[in-house]
């Protein structure tokens, strides 16, 4: 089994992606949907995949875990709901008890697009983290290289709770410096109850001439602070595609790993992490 640890869908007759926008994100600009992923993935052997949410709207997670209930594909669901309602516990086993609700893995905010780099610190937040660590789900992290240092924070007040961080933390690779970025992720990566997701590389690099050789740096750092047991690949597909084909992409992560790491990166860190 072969999975793809972080991917989205979206179809813009149901609701805009209104952050799709500006002449750089226009070939995103159209619907992307299972069908549209499935032939991509099974070509380069893909058999199971966590969807991931997009954007912070309550209903987009119960038609996530829909999906994931008509499609052999998707193994699991990274939702999203507001963290700081007072009533998130109650939240999260509703949205437990939906159709396709065993799908729900994991809870996502985009924290990246959040002002205040210490968010993830507010005490409504930690509420909304420790429900998620009582129901018995993950927290996935998107952030900035400036917020990792405010996530670390977070993860050590919630060690009861699974923090995957997603796309490395985002760092400059286009730029080709490691630093903060690098001090930060191992900080982060000390603790044992963090991930990190082997995603979103190529659109950190520069999207048209991107080399694997540029990469490597960059995995080689989170190869190294979590260990494939605790690292995962992620297509980020179909962001993906202003760099690259989903092909592509799932070549290049198979090139950054060592042979005798791939079964942890490309399955089994998932199918832990994700309860798969």
């Amino acid at each position: 089994m072969t999975i793809d640890a972080h991917h989205h869908v979206w179809d813009l007759s149901v609701r805009d992606q209104d952050w799709i926008a500006g002449p750089e994100l226009q070939p995103l600009r159209r619907n992307f949907t299972v069908e549209d992923l499935e032939p991509e993935a099974a070509a380069a052997g893909v058999t199971r995949t966590v969807l991931v949410q997009t954007i912070t709207v309550p209903e987009e997670t119960p038609e996530f875990l829909a999906l994931a209930d008509a499609h052999d594909l998707i193994a699991g669901v990274v939702g999203w709901t507001d963290l700081t309602r007072p009533d998130v516990a109650e939240e999260l086993a509703r949205l437990g008890e939906l159709p396709g609700g065993s799908y729900l893995k994991g809870i996502r905010h985009q924290v990246q697009g959040e002002p205040d780099p210490e968010w993830l610190l507010r005490p409504d937040v930690g509420r909304g983290l420790t429900a998620l660590a009582d129901a018995g789900l993950v927290y996935d992290l998107i952030v900035q290289p400036h917020q990792l240092p405010a996530a670390v924070k977070a993860a050590e007040t919630h060690p009861d709770l699974t923090f995957v961080l997603d796309h490395l933390g985002k760092p400059p690779i286009a730029a080709g410096t490691r630093e903060p970025w690098a001090s930060a992720v191992r900080a982060l990566a000390a603790l044992p109850h963090t991930v990190c997701k082997l995603s979103g590389m190529v659109t950190e690099a520069d999207p048209a001439s991107w080399t694997v050789d540029d990469l490597r740096p960059y995995a080689d750092t989170v190869l190294d602070a979590f260990g494939p047991d605790r690292l995962m690949f992620g297509s980020d597909w179909p962001v993906c595609v202003l760099a690259g084909s989903y092909g592509e992409v799932f070549e290049a992560a198979t090139e950054l790993i060592a042979p005798a790491d791939r079964i942890a990166v490309f399955e089994a860190t998932a199918t832990r992490v994700y309860g798969l």
